[in-house]
């Protein structure tokens, strides 16, 4: 792990006068840049050819005269062939030189890789660099050994496929999309046998894959994509603040569910098994009498990370949840940097954050705020690991 007394001694080197904010540009670039573009910050997105033109045509920033930007979010795009050639040191040091501040999502971990992340990336990242392991699924300290730790309830995990007695949903990484998931459910041993050996057979998953998947009781219910907010920097409010919450559209689990079922029975063996292959996101409330409770599982998973991997959570974090016939809620994923689904926010903020600011705060340009709070205050190192 990069030392923190290096990412301070480069920040000795910034003038924080042009600090720029940058993003790898995919997962939540455009919530990141706009959000930096509302508080005065100029933007750049390091992007993959062939995947640019978001960034680099279509959502190219236009300033006026006096800097005023008055069409879109992106100052500087930054193609490369590959977006891991961000870790190449002559792109490390240009971003270095260029004041820039390196927001995380996970399609930066998952292209560059965590390692390279941990330790060959020394451009300063706003939030907890050496969290971003804890999403590894199957590590040893994993986000499921912190929920445990911290005492939160997450889904049952099985042995093994034997004990498959009811609904369960089984978590693994698809054979071919990088960034997305191989999960399919099964309520007994012999729906896992003919599902695995068909997804298998249809290159959706691998054996060497299925072999280390997690085996979790399926609960039912809707899902909850609670995105907050820790401060290091807050001293008169809390520190932890819901910004907003979301959900998601999977292909083709949501084709199949607007099916009827006899539809659903007649499909074929090509059609039958439903992918969970994020495609996109919607935004959602919660009751207010489940609010507390929501503070509550953030409360103890800051007060985890804290203690397990110090300095704890900065900034941005996504506990993904969802809620039973009885009110309770069950983590089943977490995410230790800005969530997938905040473009939801972009621009119009979201009904938590904007009853909190007062103004329209979209996770994106939370960060912006902290980051020029952290500034002014001269506490940037606070902020950055």
């Amino acid at each position: 792990m990069i030392e923190q007394s290096h990412i301070t001694g480069c920040l000795d080197n910034y003038d924080y006068e042009k600090i720029k904010i940058g993003v790898l540009a995919s997962h939540s670039a455009i919530d990141v840049c706009d959000g930096a573009i509302e508080e005065g910050f100029h933007t750049v997105a390091v992007c993959q050819k062939g995947r640019d033109k978001t960034y680099s045509k279509y959502f190219k920033s236009k300033r006026s005269n006096d800097g005023t930007v008055t069409r879109g979010v992106v100052d500087e795009a930054i193609v490369y062939e590959k977006f891991n050639e961000i870790l190449k040191p002559v792109n490390q040091q240009a971003l270095l030189d260029d004041n820039v501040l390196f927001v995380p999502n996970r399609s930066f971990t998952s292209y560059c890789g965590i390692d390279a992340v941990e330790n060959q990336f020394h451009v300063p990242l706003v939030g907890s660099r050496n969290l971003l392991r804890s999403e590894e699924r199957g590590d040893e300290r994993d986000y499921y050994w912190l929920l445990d730790k911290a005492g939160l309830p997450y889904p049952e995990k099985l042995d093994g496929p034997e004990e498959i007695d009811e609904l369960c949903i089984i978590k693994l990484p698809h054979a071919v999309k990088k960034l997305e998931r191989g999960f399919f459910t099964a309520a007994s041993y012999q729906e896992y046998i003919d599902k695995s050996e068909l997804l298998s057979r249809q290159g959706v998953i691998t054996e060497e894959a299925l072999e280390h998947a997690r085996i979790e009781r399926y609960v039912i219910g809707p899902v909850f994509n609670l995105d907050f907010f820790y401060s290091p920097l807050e001293e008169e409010r809390s520190p932890i603040e819901l910004l907003g919450i979301d959900w998601r559209f999977e292909t083709s689990l949501d084709g199949h569910v607007r099916l009827p079922a006899p539809q659903q029975i007649s499909l074929s063996q090509s059609q039958i098994a439903p992918e969970y292959t994020v495609c996109g996101h919607n935004t959602a409330t919660l009751r207010e009498s489940l609010l507390d409770e929501a503070f509550r599982l953030a409360e103890d998973y800051v007060k985890a990370t804290k203690r397990y991997y110090e300095p704890g959570i900065i900034g941005p974090f996504c506990l993904q949840t969802c809620v039973d016939k009885d009110l309770n809620f069950y983590i089943y994923d977490v995410a230790p940097r800005i969530g997938g689904g905040t473009n939801v926010h972009v621009s119009v903020g979201h009904p938590y954050g904007n009853t909190l600011w007062r103004k329209p705060m979209s996770t994106g340009r939370r960060i912006a705020v902290e980051i020029r709070s952290a500034i002014d205050t001269d506490q940037l190192e606070k902020i950055v690991t």
